[in-house]
């Protein structure tokens, strides 16, 4: 694990040395800023409406605005995060530099460790930066934050698996278009499964990445969503593993 640190600093040079790192954040932030004063100005209407005084249990401002937009949050982060992992593996080859990491005296794991925990940083950055709408939220009001923490807690986890599994989609091709659009589709079907999972059975629910979100979102911690997100970083770690150390032996 000694080679660790060097591949996190290569990676995170890498990203801020090309616009790509800056237009992700720029990109995200716009897109989640631009919600959350939707959210919020629909908030301070509904307070005027007379019926928010009868129903301000049920309607407030944590209902009516953090819920929706950690909801938003995750959404945008399905649409960015392949562009982080398209590099990963298959700038690599694209650069004919695949060769030189994968046959250096360098373990396969500090290559995948490495490099996924560059991308975890720029996630936390991304989502640090997006934390100012809800500094200006507390402005408005005393928002909960058992919410706001655990609302964090569950995006974190829910992009760096995202993360890992955009990661393996770039070990398996040297094309970063097709590793963007092979990373969407497989977190698009694991979306997607939620949906099913109502006339489908418990399983689909249970296998559907954004079902396990659903509680963090409202201010709930289960083991069992840790287990899940903890589970599929896993998995598409070992994946991305097992795809360049196949490579590394050709």
């Amino acid at each position: 694990m000694t080679t660790f640190y060097p591949i996190l600093k290569r990676e995170m040079k890498s990203y801020f040395a090309s616009p790509l790192a800056y237009i992700v954040i720029v990109v995200f932030q716009v897109i989640s800023a631009t919600f959350f004063f939707l959210y919020l100005k629909g908030f301070l209407n509904f307070q005027l409406d007379p019926a928010y005084s009868l129903n301000v249990g049920e309607f407030n401002m944590n209902s009516l605005v953090l819920v929706p937009y950690f909801e938003t949050i995750r959404l945008v982060l399905l649409l960015v995060i392949p562009l982080i992992t398209m590099r990963l593996i298959a700038d690599e080859r694209r650069n004919y530099t695949a060769e030189l990491l994968f046959t250096a005296p360098i373990s396969v794991r500090s290559v995948v460790i490495g490099k996924f925990v560059a991308a975890l940083f720029l996630l936390a950055i991304m989502l640090a930066l997006s934390a100012i709408n809800i500094m200006i939220l507390m402005f408005h009001g005393s928002p909960d934050s058992g919410l706001i923490i655990s609302g964090y807690l569950g995006l974190m986890l829910l992009g760096a698996t995202f993360l890992s599994i955009g990661m393996f989609a770039s070990s398996l091709t040297d094309n970063q278009l097709i590793a963007a659009v092979l990373s969407l589709g497989i977190l698009l079907l694991l979306w997607l499964i939620g949906s099913l999972s109502v006339s489908s059975g418990s399983l689909l629910g249970y296998v559907s990445v954004i079902n396990h979100f659903d509680s963090f979102g409202k201010g709930y911690l289960d083991l069992k969503d840790f287990i899940y997100y903890l589970s599929l970083i896993y998995l598409g770690l070992y994946l991305s593993y097992t795809a360049i150390d196949s490579e590394r032996w050709r």
